[in-house]
């Protein structure tokens, strides 16, 4: 039987009845339910001391910053994670690489050692907030190496000392127990890159580290790194127009993380400025895009190299608007056929030990 409209419109009511009391019955519950969701988010957080236990044996790479100093929401500065076994490095301390290794839910304290590959201030704007997380973090009673070309020293000493009153709170706060004063601060180990213009940095039977000289003049020294670990391979070129040494280092690496600048984008600003008679910004934009490699540039590198995977950082500009992330990469298809992808926070690249896979994802 078909039922009565009057008995359809009762129905209709109850039921818009029972949605209004479920819909007032959260709003009033809203403040413990987020109570709720929040203790158990802090719950699972707190006990992940260890992030890098539960992750396969390899190499794993994480953006933690692939922007420039060019405000950009998707990509802070300059900050690339490399997890080796239980070694963690960090590559570039750009502004908020704290922040953004909290984000992925890795722990500071668990830091091997920093990597610099020059010292714009974009790629050492976070050093001191990620050293007193990594101090902190872990009450560590050694301060962190950190290594770096010619000048790392004087940046060190810089650094150290706008934080000092910093660390010397913290102790008196928390005690030396939680923040020992001998665990503030670095280690630094400075290196010379020699006539072969390459250093060994650390090398065992499992883990090598390398650093090499690249071309970002006027800025000198400039390098980039290539991690091994088992039989798995990164480069991060750090800085750079188009290298030879960056090839030389690439040749057959699973994954090369290069820097990228499109010079077509690039000019489009120096010309919105020039109209806006902005001129000296006018002459940076131009400027800039001589002491850069191109998308491009880094897609023939990689294929030259014959590289696993390319992926794009130092992102110039930013790629606010859809469809811009194509004209940057566009050429690029033309000179290297394997995987490419523009980076952006958070980004992560698993390589498993005894494996030619890479794996993509996100972190968290």
């Amino acid at each position: 039987m078909r039922p009565t409209p009057n008995l359809s419109l009762q129905t209709i009511g109850v039921v818009l009845l029972v949605l209004a009391l479920l819909a007032l019955a959260v709003f009033t519950l809203r403040a413990p339910l987020s109570l709720w969701i929040a203790e158990r988010g802090l719950s699972r957080i707190a006990a992940n001391a260890d992030p890098l236990a539960s992750l396969a044996d390899g190499l794993h790479v994480g953006l933690c910053g692939a922007g420039s100093p060019f405000p950009d929401p998707a990509r802070s500065g300059p900050c690339t994670v490399v997890i080796a076994g239980r070694n963690m490095f960090v590559v570039d301390t750009g502004g908020g690489s704290a922040v953004q290794l909290a984000r992925m839910q890795l722990n500071p304290g668990q830091l091997t050692a920093v990597l610099l590959t020059h010292y714009h201030s974009d790629h050492i704007g976070g050093l001191g907030d990620l050293l007193l997380q990594r101090w902190v973090g872990a009450n560590a009673s050694q301060p962190l190496p950190v290594y770096g070309p010619q000048g790392l020293q004087q940046v060190l000493d810089g650094i150290e000392a706008a934080y000092r009153l910093d660390a010397g709170y913290r102790t008196a706060h928390h005690g030396q127990t939680v923040a020992p004063p001998a665990g503030f601060g670095t280690e630094p180990r400075p290196f010379d890159l020699g006539a072969d213009e390459r250093r060994v940095l650390i090398d065992s039977p499992t883990l090598q580290v390398v650093a090499f000289r690249v071309d970002h003049g006027p800025v000198s020294p400039a390098v980039g790194y290539r991690i091994r670990y088992k039989d798995r391979t990164v480069v991060i070129s750090g800085d750079t127009r188009r290298s030879a040494a960056v090839q030389r280092e690439a040749r057959g690496v699973d994954l090369l993380v290069h820097e990228a600048l499109s010079p077509q984008l690039v000019r489009m600003m120096e010309h919105s400025f020039a109209r806006a008679q902005r001129p000296h910004m006018a002459q940076i934009m131009s400027d800039i895009r001589n002491y850069h490699a191109s998308p491009v540039e880094a897609a023939q590198i990689a294929a030259a190299a014959g590289v696993g995977m390319l992926v794009f950082n130092h992102i110039v500009p930013p790629l606010p608007v859809p469809g811009l992330e194509a004209k940057f990469l566009e050429g690029t298809a033309a000179e290297f056929s394997g995987p490419m992808q523009v980076g952006r926070d958070g980004d992560w690249f698993s390589l498993p030990a005894g494996s030619r896979a890479i794996e993509r994802g996100r972190r968290p």
